[in-house]
Order: structure tokens, then C-alpha cells, then sequence
């Protein structure tokens, strides 16, 4: 039984082998295959071929994921056509899967380059810093991390300078707006101001109105009673109102002469009536 047992142990362990071999040579066969793809996408980006390298690119990244050159070269391609958002994709792809620090090191340096196109200068910095942890000793990538921190202190006092000339626009255009408020209260108040004192005139002006009004109807009754100017006769032939005319006056002197007559006859006629008779008749 326990013969058995170890047999069957060892049979499995022969085929797990196996399979392992088989795959790995199918491993080792797709990993040849996508190297030959990569080495023709470089031949004809070499020739300016970029859409036959893509493709070519492309297909060699999907028989082996083994291979860090094809996602790596591709990436680059895409640098050199300044699709970066396309090369930042790949080159993340071949850090992602490389397994020596060398490969990761170019695979972040290449990061920051692509951060340093886009003016991300924060994420520059943190791939360059990537990349010295991989390979301290590179001098370019230690250049480039420098260029970063002093484009990212430039850009963030840019930034700074330009948040405090938006306070100051907003600060400035606050205080104009305050002062307009205040001109605007001012100019209202003032205007209520005359409003009222031309309320009170407008009192004074409607009673000297009122009585404008009436000296203007006693005016004009007046007229009313008096003969229009070009209905009055003429001043020669017209006397006054207190002037008698010619033929009133003779009326009057004739009236007058008459009027004495009348008297001079009736006292006349009592100086007859009033004569004393002798009267003979003794007492």
C-alpha cells in the first residue's frame, strides 16, 4: 500500500515536472517570438515607420509579458511622437513588470521626463526620486531631479504670486465696490435730502400757488367788469367816470333851471295865498 502511495507521489510529481517544462519552453518560445517582434517594430522606427512599429509594438507586448523591451521601446516611441499621456502608460508598464533594478530605473527616469513635458513638476520629482533609488549612481537622473525642485519652487511661487494678486483684485475690487456703496448711500441721502426741502417748497410754492391763484381770479373778475381795450370807445369822446358829459351838463343846468321855476313859482304863489285881508268886524 505504501508502495502504492509513494509511486503514485512520484508519477504526479513527474508529470507537475513536465508540464513545468512544457511551459516553460512555451514560455521561452512566446518570450523569442515577442524579442523578434520588438527587434522588427525597432528596425522599422529606424525607418520611420511608426504605425508598422506600433503594430508591431503591440503584438510582441501580447505574446510575453516577459519582455520589458517591447512596452519600454514603445513608450519611448510615443515620447518621440510627444503623445506623452500614451508613453506615460507604457513606460509605467515595463516598471511595473521589470524585475531588475536597472529596467526600473529607466522606466522612472523616463516618467519624469514625461512629468517634466507635461509641467507636472511634483510627480517629476517623485519618478526621478524613484528612479535614484534604483540606480543612485546615475548623474543624468540626479540632474533631472534637480531641474524638477527648482521648476516646482518656481511654478509654486508663480502660483503664490498669482493667489495674492487675486486677493489683491479681489481685495482692491471689494473696497471699490464698498465705496461705490458708500457714494451710492451718500448720493441717496442726499437726494432724500433735496427731496424733502423740495417738499417744503413745494408747501410754500403750492400756497403761494393758492394765492397767486386768487389774486389771479380777483385780477380777473376785475377785467371781467372793466370793457375790453378794444371795445372802449375813444378817450376823447368817452369822459370819465366822474367826468359829466356836454349834453349832461345842459340837461342838468336845464333841469336845474326848471327845478327853480318850479320853486320861484310856487313860493310865488304863497306870497299870494299869505296876504292879509283887512277884516272890518269889531269885537
Amino acid at each position: 500500500m505504501i508502495n502504492r502511495l509513494m509511486i503514485l507521489v512520484f508519477l504526479i510529481g513527474c508529470i507537475a515536472q513536465a508540464q513545468e517544462e512544457e511551459n516553460e519552453k512555451v514560455n521561452i518560445k512566446a518570450l523569442n517570438a515577442s524579442k523578434n517582434l520588438t527587434y522588427e517594430a525597432n528596425q522599422q522606427l529606424s525607418e520611420n515607420a511608426f504605425v508598422a512599429a506600433e503594430a508591431d509594438y503591440r503584438r510582441a507586448i501580447s505574446k510575453s509579458k516577459e519582455n520589458i523591451a517591447a512596452p519600454y521601446n514603445l513608450g519611448t516611441a510615443y515620447y518621440g511622437k510627444e503623445s506623452y499621456g500614451e508613453a506615460f502608460g507604457r513606460f509605467k508598464e515595463a516598471g511595473e513588470l521589470a524585475s531588475e533594478k536597472t529596467q526600473k530605473h529607466k522606466a522612472f527616469h523616463n516618467m519624469g521626463n514625461v512629468f517634466m513635458k507635461k509641467k507636472e513638476y511634483d510627480k517629476a520629482v517623485e519618478a526621478y526620486k524613484e528612479a535614484l533609488r534604483n540606480n543612485p549612481k546615475d548623474e543624468e537622473t540626479r540632474y533631472n531631479l534637480a531641474l524638477a525642485k527648482e521648476m516646482l519652487k518656481k511654478q509654486q511661487d508663480e502660483q503664490k504670486n498669482d493667489d495674492n494678486k487675486d486677493n489683491k483684485d479681489q481685495q482692491d475690487q471689494k473696497d471699490k465696490d464698498q465705496e461705490q456703496n458708500e457714494g451710492d448711500n451718500k448720493e441717496d441721502k442726499e437726494g432724500d435730502k433735496k427731496e424733502e426741502e423740495n417738499k417744503d417748497k413745494g408747501s410754500d410754492g403750492d400756497q403761494n400757488k393758492e394765492e397767486n391763484k386768487e389774486g389771479e381770479g380777483d385780477e380777473k373778475k376785475e377785467k371781467e367788469q372793466q370793457p375790453e381795450q378794444g371795445d372802449q370807445p375813444d378817450n376823447k369822446k368817452q369822459p370819465r367816470p366822474n367826468q359829466l358829459s356836454k349834453q349832461q351838463i345842459k340837461n342838468l343846468l336845464e333841469a336845474m333851471q326848471n327845478e327853480e321855476k318850479k320853486v320861484q313859482e310856487k313860493i310865488d304863489a304863497k306870497k299870494v295865498k299869505g296876504a292879509k285881508l283887512k277884516n272890518e268886524k269889531d269885537w
